[in-house]
């Protein structure tokens, strides 16, 4: 579901994938208000509903991957984490309802994937105390290396978006092309394939690159 989106007399195409972007942060920035505000007129010593323990499970289990990816002194990131993982979550598992999924997108992803970068390179340079050891990181263990280190440092985000990118459009173009190519007989193979690839695919990409974001980021925030 493409957008039109006329700005200084001009009219833009707004990719379906973008459009789909503002309606899960819509849906789960409703979300989050309605449990919160249903959180706050909890009786501490009421009986946990259905709900409460969910979130409760969700959050602890975030908390816990923090502590154990980050260490104990970056438990101050499963906020951004929980966050994070949820939306990815609901864009990749997105294709089950009939449209198409966000991060098959790769603006989205690499938006995503630089939020990482940048959060990296904030903390690298904290680590190292200023501009100067910043960039005196880049020649450890020795100058040589200069050039690999830099590079490696880049391929990060470029490999963090793109993976997520190329699963969740290659999963999408694969379910398109087999309910093109079967016709009326594509119900009976669809339902295995989305379960593989909107299901099975969808949660185990948004696993790697929460740990992968752990990993980078905690690498330099101790």
């Amino acid at each position: 579901m493409e957008l039109l989106v006329n700005y200084g007399g001009k009219t833009y195409v707004l990719p379906d994938t973008i459009v789909n972007t503002f309606v899960v942060v819509i849906v789960l920035a409703i979300f989050g208000i309605l449990v919160g505000r249903k959180f706050k007129r909890l009786d501490p010593a009421a009986k946990p509903g259905k709900l409460q323990t969910f979130m409760e499970l969700a959050v602890e289990g975030v908390e816990n991957l923090v502590v154990t990816n980050m260490g104990p002194q970056n438990l101050k990131f499963a906020p951004y984490i929980f966050t994070l993982a949820l939306f990815l979550l609901v864009s990749n598992l997105w294709g089950l309802v009939g449209l198409t999924p966000p991060t098959s997108d790769i603006s989205v992803t690499m938006a995503l994937a630089l939020i990482t970068f940048i959060l990296t390179q904030i903390f690298k340079f904290r680590s190292n105390h200023g501009f100067f050891g910043y960039l005196k990181s880049f020649t450890e263990p020795i100058v040589v290396i200069t050039p690999v280190n830099i590079i490696g440092e880049l391929a990060n985000p470029i490999s963090l978006s793109f993976r997520l990118f190329g699963n969740i459009m290659s999963g999408g173009l694969i379910l398109t092309l087999v309910y093109a190519g079967l016709g009326m007989f594509s119900p009976i193979v669809a339902p295995v394939l989305h379960a593989y690839f909107d299901i099975f695919a969808g949660v185990l990409q948004t696993f790697i690159f929460v740990m992968l974001t752990m990993l980078y980021i905690g690498g330099d925030a101790e």
